[in-house]
């Protein structure tokens, strides 16, 4: 069910078989047949990105034959990576701010090296018998001192508020990397932050008696949501999904949870062994067929949601390309032998 790609995991067949039907949707539109243009309509083909979907048929309700500079904004929105504009702003801001405050501090420094040479001259002359010389350069140590004071008070004050730039540029910063590491549409860890994750988990050791988990999870039937509903619909099942995982799995800040790539989750589960895994991936299953979403109109029951799981302990050898082909074989079995069900591999 995966292939090597971070973001496309189709099969060469399946992306060929969307290829013709991203071929047919550009050709009735005005826009290129260029990269990015493809890269919109691939990923609205293929249902891995309900936002992007989302905006597509919207933009098309009042431009029914999309051009290039639509497709472009919706690949600025949907399809990049979150903004490094952002972090390269925050750093920008900070070297701004230690930059100031170094120009305060050289300031000082030199005022202080000043007035040491000041000081210096005054004990010559005082040992030499000068005390009109003495008495002259004392005024000037006087006037000194006071400038000292004020460049030290200025320096102090600056640094003052170096600090308090810092802590907001640092909040700043984190919010941007959390963002960045976050799926916006559920509000756990896009597949960024689930790389990021399984990376560190794979370098830890395990003690005897304990195995680092992976449990792949899809949204069964999803692709029929959306042809039925549409894919407002289709986000609102995604995002309960999410729910369901951070409400069941958060509390325990060993796990992380992840949308893996359209309806498809991951969750992570270090330390812990496939019976602990299995009982988990069987809790979110039991929990998320209990979610009834519901037409907002009539209130009624439109949607009730089974997942199916695949789930895989590291093995000694495994990198995280066979680690994460064993989790997904698994989901491929729980999907053949007849869905909402959990096996492991």
């Amino acid at each position: 069910m995966t292939s090597s790609s971070p973001r496309y995991r189709e099969s060469k067949e399946q992306s060929s078989e969307i290829m013709r039907q991203v071929l047919g949707l550009m050709a009735r539109h005005d826009a290129a047949f260029n990269p990015i243009n493809y890269a919109v309509w691939y990923e609205h083909a293929a249902g891995i990105n309900s936002s992007l979907s989302a905006a597509l048929e919207e933009a098309l309700r009042t431009e029914p034959k999309v051009s290039d500079a639509t497709l472009f904004r919706l690949h600025q929105e949907h399809l990049l990576e979150p903004d490094a504009l952002a972090l390269q702003e925050v750093s920008q801001q900070l070297q701004r701010v230690i930059s100031g405050v170094q120009g305060s501090a050289d300031r000082t420094g030199e005022q202080a090296g000043v007035y040491e040479g000041q000081l210096n001259q005054l004990v010559r002359d005082i040992r030499n018998g000068s005390p009109v010389a003495a008495q002259s350069l004392l005024k000037r140590i006087l006037q000194g001192t006071s400038d000292m004071g004020d460049s030290a008070r200025e320096l102090s004050s600056e640094v003052a508020q170096c600090r308090l730039e810092i802590d907001r540029l640092s909040t700043e910063l984190t919010r941007v990397m959390d963002e960045a590491l976050t799926d916006p549409l559920t509000g756990i860890l896009n597949r960024k932050g689930f790389d990021q994750k399984l990376d560190a988990m794979f370098k830890a050791p395990t003690r005897v008696g304990e195995a680092h988990c992976l449990v792949l999870l899809d949204i069964d039937l999803f692709k029929r949501v959306n042809d039925t509903y549409g894919h407002v619909m289709g986000d609102r099942v995604i995002q309960a999904v999410g729910e369901v995982l951070k409400t069941q799995l958060t509390n325990i800040a060993s796990y992380s949870v992840a949308r893996y790539g359209g309806e498809e989750f991951a969750v992570l589960l270090p330390h812990a062994s496939i019976n602990v895994a299995t009982q988990v991936a069987e809790l979110v299953r039991q929990r998320t067929k209990s979610v009834k979403i519901r037409d907002r109109r009539s209130n009624s029951v439109a949607v009730s949601i089974t997942i199916s799981g695949g789930l895989a302990a590291i093995r000694p050898g495994d990198d995280v390309k066979s680690f994460i082909e064993r989790a997904d074989r698994a989901l491929y079995q729980s999907k053949m032998a007849g869905r909402d069900r959990i096996s492991g591999y």
